[in-house]
């Protein structure tokens, strides 16, 4: 080699060598702002910008959305409900070296899974809800070691599952659902798989016995697929012509009985309605069939002929407590309104009225007041009538029967606070993040300790507080409901079912107190921090005669760190430096429990209290928060728990 030549060598290998260490040392800005480059309809990441003279993180804290920072790295993407499209440029990522979590969900993304056998630290990916197509590569995953959650659902992915999912040895959590899927299910080792769901997909043959511990619901939608637990698999055998002859019979049979059922209901519709029923009859009629689960349109009670009686026609008068909504509809109105049924519980069941110019009305109706006179009850409801706060559902008007009673209130659209702890994961819909969880528990107490003023006379002013009777707004602002009827419920059915009277005093002394709220309180600020219902927590194999309040004491007297969880591990949103304000909410929760009354905190000293939690332990009210942002309800969870191991 000459000389000149072996310059030449020499140059081109410093250059290479620069070269690799100025793309090794890209700072964590420079990466996020290549892989921008890849991604389309990025307005919401309009913090991403080149001019941003601030860095995507400072410390534990993320300066830009969509990241999760950890001493100044970024070790989590959460671009979750963005819109976002184009491709996910995995190569650019690998410059990212502490990214363990990501995060696509609900965005425009398709075409093939991306090669994420290059990002080899992920502990979670979460791709739920976008349009990825095609099949995955049966060792696409066996690279990722360290993987413990991965969310795949709700996307268009066929072929059969990867093996390599069934290697991974630290595998908790697998959702594949509503794709196209097809062939056996791997053998998963059922040590560490805690979540699994591949329902509705095109799965067939038996179920692996190692996911035989597994929900039945989450294999449904296969029809054939086999083994436990799902019905047992049988092999076909011959059919004898006997069996096939009376298989036949009883087909023809069911055939005519269906025949003369259609042929008797047709002349029941033929026949001219009978107009003489009182109308308050046709009202309860009308709210059977709401309740039956089907819609009605109360024709009769719209169309009746003008000899209707006026005493017909008052039996149905609403009493209005709101006089804005006076001249907006009647009971006519809403029983020829589109109804479903919210729910059904003890004192009766909920409907949702939609009215013809788009108001939506919710009624309630209640079966166990039938002890009061109609001046008590009237008296009553106006006295709730005049209540008016923000976090208070108001009464708008009311209608009295002997034999029932109905309420009727305004739609929280967002349903119940019990659902979103509870129901959410069953209807593939994350839960609330640890910010969402604070604005509504403040929201609680500053709804009941208005209750204790305007209602001072009532020894329990709400009477019923649980996660059911929290409702959320379009902005998950809470609102009481079911308050303030203890003395107009029969004492017996109040007494067997009022969450009042579960309280410690009343089963040790027989009577409730003005504590008794406080207690109710407590009950729901630990259903909401732990996500476990109060009355069937105990599923969870701990054992034991117990309540929530003796389980959550016996896990904070534990010497080690392991009363870290007691914390729902679900709630997304959960970081460090909030810990040590969500453990100052448990210890109010556990003061409000206190059996002994005279020891119990008051409502007063509850909201200051309350009050002074923050959303991180510095007292920064500033967090980055997606679960609420305009009442966003998105499919299948995020990165909730991956972003405090703690918590898992």
């Amino acid at each position: 080699m000459t000389p000149k030549l072996g310059s030449h060598v020499t140059i081109l290998i410093l250059i290479i060598h620069l070269h690799f260490i100025v793309s090794s040392t890209q700072s964590d800005k420079e990466i996020l702002l290549k892989f921008k480059e890849s991604l389309k309809n990025t307005g919401a990441l309009s913090l991403w910008d080149n001019n941003n003279n601030k860095p995507p993180c400072e410390g534990d804290y993320e300066i830009w959305n969509g990241v999760l920072c950890e001493k100044g790295s970024v070790w989590g993407l959460q671009l979750e409900n963005m819109g976002l499209g184009g491709v996910i440029d995995v190569d650019t990522l690998v410059g990212l070296k502490n990214l363990r979590a990501i995060s696509f969900m609900n965005n425009n993304f398709d075409g093939k899974l991306p090669d994420l056998t290059k990002l080899g630290a992920l502990r979670s990916i979460y791709l739920t809800s976008n349009q990825f197509s095609g099949e995955i590569p049966g060792d696409m995953f066996s690279a990722l070691i360290g993987l413990k959650k991965i969310y795949l659902g709700n996307n268009k992915f066929s072929g059969p599952i990867p093996g390599s999912l069934a290697s991974l040895p630290k595998l908790k959590e697998l959702e594949m659902e509503n794709n196209q899927f097809e062939g056996g299910i791997p053998d998963f080792s059922k040590e560490h798989l805690k979540v699994f769901n591949v329902s509705n997909n095109r799965l067939e043959g038996q179920i692996p016995t190692s996911l035989s511990h597994i929900d039945a619901s989450a294999f449904s939608g296969n029809k054939d697929l086999c083994g436990a637990p799902l019905k047992s698999c049988t092999s076909p055998s011959k059919v004898s012509t006997s069996t096939i002859i009376i298989l036949s019979i009883l087909v023809a049979a069911a055939l005519a009985a269906l025949v003369a059922v259609v042929i008797i209901l047709r002349r029941r519709k033929n026949q001219p309605p009978d107009y003489s029923a009182d109308r308050k009859a046709i009202a309860s009629t009308d709210l059977d069939k709401m309740e039956q689960g089907g819609q009605t349109t109360a024709s009769s009670a719209s169309s009746s002929p003008d000899h209707m009686s006026k005493k017909s026609e008052q039996s149905v008068k609403l009493t209005f407590l709101q006089e804005d909504m006076r001249d907006k509809f009647d009971m006519s109105d809403l029983l020829k309104a589109s109804a479903e049924i919210l729910g059904s519980g003890v004192f009766g069941s909920t409907y949702k009225a939609a009215l013809n110019e788009g108001t939506v009305m919710v009624v309630k109706r209640f079966r166990h007041m039938n002890n009061v006179s109609r001046e008590e009850f009237n008296e009553h409801m106006r006295r709730l009538g005049r209540l008016n706060h923000q976090n208070v559902l108001s009464i708008v008007g009311f209608y009295y029967r002997k034999e029932e009673k109905l309420l009727v209130t305004n739609f929280a659209h967002n349903g119940s606070l019990a659902v979103h702890l509870h129901g959410n994961k069953s209807r593939g819909l994350p839960s609330p993040d640890w910010p969402t969880r604070l604005k509504i528990i403040k929201g609680v107490a500053k709804g009941l300790k208005y209750l204790y003023i305007e209602l001072p006379s009532l020894t329990a002013p709400h009477g019923h507080l649980k996660s059911s009777n929290v409702l959320l707004d379009k902005s998950f602002n809470p609102l009481l409901t079911d308050y303030g009827l203890v003395p107009v419920t029969n004492q017996e059915h109040a007494q067997q079912h009022m969450i009042s009277y579960k309280s410690p005093e009343y089963k040790q002394n027989g009577r409730i107190t003005k504590k008794t709220d406080i207690w109710s309180l407590g009950i729901l600020i630990l259903e909401i921090l732990t996500g476990r219902f109060p009355s069937n927590f105990l599923q969870e194999g701990r054992g034991g005669d117990t309540d929530i309040v003796t389980w959550v004491e016996s896990i904070m007297r534990d010497d080690d760190d392991s009363h870290v969880e007691v914390f729902d591990g679900d709630m997304k949103g959960i970081l460090k430096s909030c810990e040590g304000e969500m453990m100052k909410l448990l210890r109010i929760g556990l003061k409000c429990c206190v059996a002994d009354v005279d020891r119990r905190m008051d409502v007063k000293d509850v909201l200051e209290k309350i009050e002074e939690i923050k959303e991180r332990d510095n007292g920064e009210d500033e967090f980055y928060s997606s679960y609420a942002s305009e009442g966003d309800m998105r499919s299948s969870r995020g990165l909730s728990d991956d972003f405090n191991v703690t918590f898992t």
